[in-house]
């Protein structure tokens, strides 16, 4: 992918603590990352509010249900990460 530099104006402080944790030669990686994700972010808020003015809002009873499953999955992740690390610490 072609670059092309562009200044930007960001609060100094949030600037100098990313600069810190990722490092100066990684910071324009670091936005670009950030800039896509919130691209990604507001593309899927355009796709909701077309989706939602097609077949009207999600119902509570659904939201409450894919959060209950997103909790089992995460839950279930997180055992696998944890079998993971007592199966490293055994080795």
């Amino acid at each position: 992918m072609a670059t092309k530099k562009y200044t930007v104006t960001l609060p100094e402080e949030l600037a100098e603590e990313i600069r810190s944790e990722v490092g100066p030669g990684a910071f324009s990686a670091y936005v670009t990352r950030a800039i896509e994700r919130q691209r990604e972010h507001d593309r899927l808020g355009e796709l909701v509010q077309r989706l939602e003015g097609e077949y009207g809002p999600v119902a509570d009873a659904d939201l409450a249900a894919a959060e209950a499953e997103r909790r089992e999955i995460e839950q279930w992740f997180d055992e696998q990460d944890a079998g993971t690390e007592s199966h490293r610490s055994a080795a």
